[in-house]
């Protein structure tokens, strides 16, 4: 539908703005709700077609030899336990698990890796294997070779250590430090190994807090170290008041209270003879702070302490004053108290007694027990975090069949921040994509605003043939060879069929944020559709299209003669895109394996993210078109491109018909549509936006004296006028 026509600021005229909604009952317009409803279709009723994991316990006894052995899934997680034969009372030494029952995260393309994840007690990877991949950079393009060696980092790495992937746009060692791990990425699959890292250690963590009871809460981030350089003279009380040492002070009428409605309730004749008096005093420090541990121990027994405790190690001065204590009659040294526990964020950790025999500390109540007691190296534990001592208070009920009745009470205890730093918490893994990239980021901002300049002003690039031809050259050098070739921003109709993969099995769409340059040109190009329609993408910012366009001008410098197909056949192929496009997306959501050799249409994997080194078909098919856009111009990209023919319903919403056209152009003048390289003019002179490329030819002639023909039929008139006066 033409619209009025209107006078624009090049004294020629434009068609009007006509409503969004009149350009969707034309033939595309009509493509694109079909389309729509199609995704509607796939997303909306189609279940979820997330996998679950796909070995048994006989496939992994194969894989896990003697004397190790797998134990029986639990009921609560589905991991395998691995115990030790030689140890049968040990317990589970590790567990060995799925990650897609874990942690389905969707990868580049839509479906989650499953990987097979051994993880030992002490949180350490025994080993990963890759059980199932979908990433389009691995199935067919570099293989699966990179993606082996990439997982065989990961063994004897511990989910303590700040694990994170390396890459080749930034600083391998920039934020390198102690606790910290860079594994070696994959140049060109960026993006699909940090997916990968992630679904790793969500995967480990999982298991780490359900089995393990040593991995904080995700928010948190790495423990806190204490700090060995801040040291204060402190006594008993001043240590008490600043709340660097503990208190749990329980009466007797409170200790009645904890066995209140229950069998033990009135077994303890004291207890209720005297309610108000103190049964027990509880006290908690932790030690390894130089300020609570040489006040509590004296400066040579913090020495020994501190002589004695291995890395990640950590230890408390407990106390107990009053009639009762935190030992039972029949503890041992050396070994942990039975009425002691302590945990943190709900996971336990073992307190087992030092052997050491603290000194009563200077200002100290008298005591009736007090020891130092310690945790397990590597323990896990964060110190400056809330931790909760647990005090088991028992009775007896009966003689000859002793029935043992516990009440437990809650000792809630945090040093002092001031003792400790905390390094900061890791970014996500998206976010440190996107940091390692942002130098790539503002160099590809930069070129996008610029053409965003030209497009919006193009009349002074474009006027000059000369000028326009070296400026477009330039930009498509950009294109191919630094968006392209090196930033691995080529978009692909991989990332449609992953987003329906994603959202049909009821994921969200996050694995984009994995891939910041893509991220970006997917935002720029749909702005872009409403400001200048299909054509912004397709003509500057595909390297593909670039590499046509390229070969078309080593075509004409050897002389080969472009052709045109005939409008039929043109028009045939044209509307079949729209059926590749189609049957691409109903594949992704119901056959992805078919969809997996579908997207191979594109030869953008194949010329532009591994640079043409695969095996011979698909370079062979590369450059077949290559070849055919010498001849036919651009063949590939108007003819088969399935994400040319999304960019094409894109472009549906574009809303100013922004190229500038005379009442003269196609009545009679045919300047532009014979000049136009893309078929993209009709006969009558309107632009079909559907078919522009947007490389600014008919703009420069609109606007250029010496090729536009009704501005030269005007000067010509004008000067007839002048010389008659």
């Amino acid at each position: 539908m033409r619209g009025r026509l209107l006078p624009n600021d090049s004294g020629g005229v434009y068609q009007r703005t006509d409503a969004l909604a009149s350009r969707i009952f034309t033939p595309a317009g009509r493509w694109l709700c079909a389309l729509l409803a199609l995704l509607a279709l796939i997303c909306g009723i189609l279940p979820s077609l997330a996998r679950a994991g796909e070995l048994q316990r006989a496939d992994l006894e194969r894989r896990i030899q003697p004397p190790l052995h797998v134990g029986e899934k639990p009921a609560d997680l589905p991991a395998w336990p691995i115990t030790n034969e030689l140890e049968p009372d040990a317990g589970p030494i590790g567990w060995v698990f799925e990650s897609i029952d874990l942690a389905p995260i969707p990868g580049f393309e839509g479906t989650p890796y499953n990987l097979l994840i051994s993880l030992d007690r002490d949180g350490s990877f025994m080993d990963v294997e890759v059980l199932r991949q979908h990433e389009p950079v691995f199935l067919s393009g570099l293989g699966e070779a990179p993606l082996r060696a990439f997982v065989a980092q990961y063994a004897g790495r511990n989910l303590r250590q700040d694990i994170t992937v390396s890459t080749v746009y930034g600083k391998r060692n920039e934020h390198a430090g102690k606790g910290r791990v860079v594994l070696d990425g994959v140049t060109k699959a960026t993006a699909s190994v940090r997916i990968l890292n992630q679904t790793v250690l969500t995967a480990a963590l999982a298991v780490a807090r359900a089995r393990l009871g040593f991995a904080a809460p995700a928010s948190r981030g790495p423990p806190a170290t204490v700090r060995d350089d801040i040291y204060a003279p402190a006594n008993f009380r001043e240590l008490l008041a600043s709340g660097a040492i503990g208190r749990l002070t329980i009466s007797n009428a409170q200790l009645e209270a904890g066995f209140a409605d229950g069998p033990g309730a009135g077994l303890d004749a004291e207890t209720l003879a005297r309610p108000d008096e103190t049964f027990i005093d509880l006290y908690v420090a932790y030690l390894n702070p130089p300020t609570i541990g040489r006040a509590l121990l004296g400066d040579e027994g913090y020495r020994h302490m501190r002589d004695f405790l291995e890395p990640g190690q950590h230890a408390w001065w407990v106390a107990s004053a009053g009639r009762g204590s935190f030992l039972d009659p029949d503890f041992v040294r050396g070994t942990s108290p039975s009425r002691l526990g302590l945990s943190q964020d709900g996971a336990p950790h073992e307190l087992r007694d030092f052997d050491l025999s603290p000194e009563p500390p200077l200002g100290a109540p008298q005591t009736n027990a007090a020891l130092v007691l310690r945790t397990a190296p590597l323990d896990g534990l964060d110190p400056a975090s809330p931790q909760s001592f647990e005090l088991t208070v028992q009775r007896t009920r009966g003689q000859i069949f002793a029935e043992l009745i516990p009440s437990r009470f809650k000792l809630e205890y945090t040093p002092p921040e001031r003792f400790f730093s905390r390094p900061p918490a890791p970014l996500p893994e998206w976010l440190q994509a996107w940091q390692a990239r942002r130098l790539e980021l503002a160099i590809i901002t930069a070129a996008l605003l610029l053409l965003c300049a030209v497009l919006a002003k193009p009349r002074w690039i474009s006027v000059s043939a000369r000028r326009l031809g070296i400026f477009r050259a330039g930009f498509l050098i950009f294109t191919l060879i630094y968006l392209g070739w090196h930033a691995q921003g080529q978009l692909s109709i991989v990332q449609l069929t992953g987003a329906v993969k994603t959202l049909a099995a009821g994921q969200a769409l996050t694995s984009f944020l994995y891939d910041p340059v893509s991220l970006l040109l997917i935002a720029f190009t749909i702005l872009s559709f409403f400001v200048w329609g299909r054509g912004t993408f397709c003509g500057w910012l595909c390297p593909f299209g670039a590499l046509q366009e390229f070969s078309a001008m080593l075509g004409k410098r050897l002389g080969l003669k472009t052709r045109r197909l005939p409008a039929k056949l043109a028009r045939v192929l044209d509307r079949g895109r729209y059926l590749v496009l189609a049957a691409l997306l109903l594949a992704a959501a119901t056959a992805p394996g078919v969809a997996e050799r579908l997207v191979e249409v594109e030869p953008f994997k194949t010329a532009i993210t591994v640079g043409f080194a695969r095996s011979w078909p698909y370079v062979a098919y590369a450059v077949l078109l290559l070849v055919l856009g010498a001849v036919y111009y651009k063949f590939f990209c108007r003819y088969l491109c399935p994400l040319g023919a999304a960019m094409t319903l894109g472009g549906k919403l574009r809303l100013p018909d922004w190229l500038p056209r005379r009442a003269e152009c196609g009545q009679p003048c045919q300047t532009c549509r014979h000049r136009c390289q893309y078929d993209a003019i009709d006969r009558a002179g309107a632009i079909r936006y559907d078919d522009c490329f947007q490389c600014l030819d008919c703009v420069g002639i609109f606007n250029d004296p010496g090729r536009c023909a009704p501005i030269m039929l005007e000067l010509k008139r004008a000067r007839r006028r002048s010389g008659g006066q």
